[in-house]
Parts: C-alpha cells; sequence; structure tokens
C-alpha cells in the first residue's frame, strides 16, 4: 500500500492502520457505471436523471432476489476499494479547517463502505438495472437491500 502521509492536504490528519483485519465480506457482484476515474464520478448519484447503470450479480446469488422485481427502489452497499483508509481528518474544499471522517460521506474512511439508494428500472436474470450511482466502473458490491423492509 502507498505511503499517504505526503498526499495530506492541509489540517488533515492519518492514523496508522491496525496490522490485521476483524471480519472478512464476500462481493456478490460488480457496480457498472460510465466512470473509469473518481475524478469522473459524481458527488452524489441521481436517481431520477443520473446515467442507466447495472448490477452485476454473482450467479450463485441470484435466489436473494426474487421479489427485488417489485421494488421501484433498492439500497445498495458497496466497496470503495480505490479509497484510502488513513483519514480521520479530513478537508475536502482545501478550507482552512478539517473536520471528521464520520461527519462526510467521502469514500475516504477506514472502511470505505458506500450506501446509496438507487431506482430500479428492471431486473434481466442476474442483471439489475439502476439508476444513481456514483462510483467507478467495475466497485465491488457487498449488498443488496430493499429501501423499505418487506413489500406487502
Amino acid at each position: 500500500m502507498t505511503d499517504h502521509v505526503t498526499d495530506l492536504r492541509p489540517h488533515e490528519v492519518a492514523v496508522p492502520l491496525p496490522g490485521a483485519f476483524d471480519a472478512s465480506i464476500w462481493f456478490i457482484g460488480r457496480l457498472r457505471t460510465p466512470w473509469t476515474d473518481r475524478s469522473q464520478c459524481p458527488r452524489r448519484g441521481d436517481p431520477e436523471t443520473g446515467p442507466d447503470c447495472r448490477v452485476e450479480l454473482d450467479p450463485r446469488w441470484i435466489e436473494g432476489l426474487a421479489g427485488v422485481e417489485g421494488r421501484e427502489r433498492i439500497q445498495l452497499l458497496y466497496w470503495m476499494h480505490l479509497s484510502r483508509r488513513d483519514l480521520m481528518r479530513q478537508n475536502p474544499n482545501f478550507g482552512d479547517a478539517s473536520v471528521g471522517t464520520f461527519s462526510l460521506r467521502s469514500p475516504v474512511r477506514p472502511n470505505p463502505i458506500a450506501a446509496t439508494v438507487v431506482r430500479l428500472l428492471r431486473v434481466e436474470g442476474a442483471v439489475l438495472h439502476v439508476r444513481g450511482l456514483d462510483c467507478v466502473d467495475r466497485t465491488p458490491l457487498v449488498d443488496i437491500k430493499g429501501e423499505f423492509g418487506a413489500i406487502p
């Protein structure tokens, strides 16, 4: 991993990372978006006017999609795999001060998990067509959840 100490903006604070992880996860698929670089990604996806994107689920998890097609919106949790993980204070606008990582929606955090609600356009087998993503193409998918509970 790259030493990020020299990459700090004014007023930012980095911490040493732990030596080992506490848990493991499986990526259940990949998110396909038009953005190939982090600088191209919107700060927040728009489920109304954003580009059509795809959620490509690993086929072994396809049974978990039962009932998803009846939803207008779903929540996606994904792993911002290109983000640094050591900043505890950030200066996102190069301002005169920094704020704590946990007060921001920034992907830069100890566990770079992102969550967003997207509009579900359609389901085709193990592929969900959605609108409202804000991540780099091929971002790992952690989970899919209904926006609110079960469908009545």
